[in-house]
């Protein structure tokens, strides 16, 4: 008894991912699983950290481990089918193990989309309002916050899944790309109804119009409220508390903006998989790097961990 899709005769889908010859495909294998690791490695410190040291037990760290969390389990899903496909003739990935990568790449999404914004408001109510911070920016809050974040992305996509998986797959089942993202799995069933890929578009428009407003709104009262802070010093402090996760925000909006918003008709599916390369491999590795550079409570723990978890024999 098959376990897919009784309406569809494919139960298994091929992943092209980056076609190239044998010495670049070990090269490129040898630097994906490079960033995979330092992706691992730089994200679990930073969550280490957070739990660890009492000077990173604040609202804005609390949502980076959520941010470090969704990172991990992003490339976690990810990242090793494609790792394994660089190294094998056989690019395959069963139909129950392709719907649940396009999930979770939906969900993990969405939910960095919302906690992007919830990050942007964070800042917002730090610099703007920061006698009322402790107050506003309770446990309780926060917790409700992530809460929202993540239970938003977990049920925003099943609607849309719920029409992917009812559609019939009967052949070709030939993904261009590395990962079983939603539009090219849309593009292969055998049906003229597209609206699952209309859908799919109107929902990324939608999170990510809000998501982007909201940090845009955020950051428009940050800088006003900055500029009126009479010492070159004291705007200077409060904009460097920004400075990393407008980084983060202007890569992560950049690159999906050109993924998601613009009509499928429009996308190169070689620039396609480079963009969702750089979302999916190279933006994880660089959150938590991008937060401990530039931000000296995070450098000074880390020396401070390393100080006595490693001399201090």
């Amino acid at each position: 008894m098959r376990t897919y899709n009784l309406n569809s005769t494919v139960s298994e889908f091929v992943l092209l991912g980056f076609p190239m010859h044998w010495p670049l495909n070990i090269l490129f294998f040898l630097a994906l699983l490079i960033i995979f690791m330092l992706t691992l490695m730089g994200n679990l410190i930073l969550i280490a950290l957070v739990f660890t040291r009492p000077q990173l037990r604040t609202p804005m760290y609390f949502f980076l481990c959520n941010l470090s969390i969704l990172e991990i389990l992003l490339i976690a899903f990810i990242t090793p089918k494609m790792l394994e496909n660089l190294l094998s003739d056989d690019k395959t990935i069963s139909f129950w193990g392709c719907m649940t990568q396009c999930y979770f790449y939906f969900f993990l999404g969405t939910t960095e989309f919302a906690l992007i914004a919830i990050m942007s408001f964070d800042r917002y109510i730090a610099i703007c309002h920061p006698f009322h911070y402790a107050i506003i920016m309770n446990d309780y809050v926060c917790g409700l916050l992530a809460l929202v974040c993540w239970l938003g992305g977990i049920l925003l996509p099943l609607f849309a899944m719920n029409l992917l998986f009812r559609m019939s797959f009967c052949g070709p089942n030939v993904i261009d790309h590395f990962f079983c993202d939603y539009a090219p799995l849309v593009l292969l069933a055998c049906t003229e109804d597209k609206f699952p890929l209309t859908l799919e578009i109107i929902l990324a428009d939608i999170v990510e119009a809000i998501s982007f407003v909201f940090t845009l709104a955020s950051y428009l009262y940050i800088i006003t409220t900055i500029l009126r802070i009479p010492s070159t010093s004291g705007r200077q402090k409060a904009f460097s508390t920004c400075t990393s996760h407008i980084t983060v925000a202007s890569i992560f909006y950049g690159s999906t903006v050109f993924l998601y918003c613009l009509p499928i008709q429009r996308r190169s599916p070689n620039v396609q998989k480079a963009v969702a390369l750089l979302v999916v491999v190279v933006t994880p590795s660089l959150n938590p790097f991008i937060y401990s550079l530039r931000n000296e409570k995070v450098k000074n723990a880390l020396r401070d961990f390393v100080r006595k978890k490693i001399f201090a024999h």
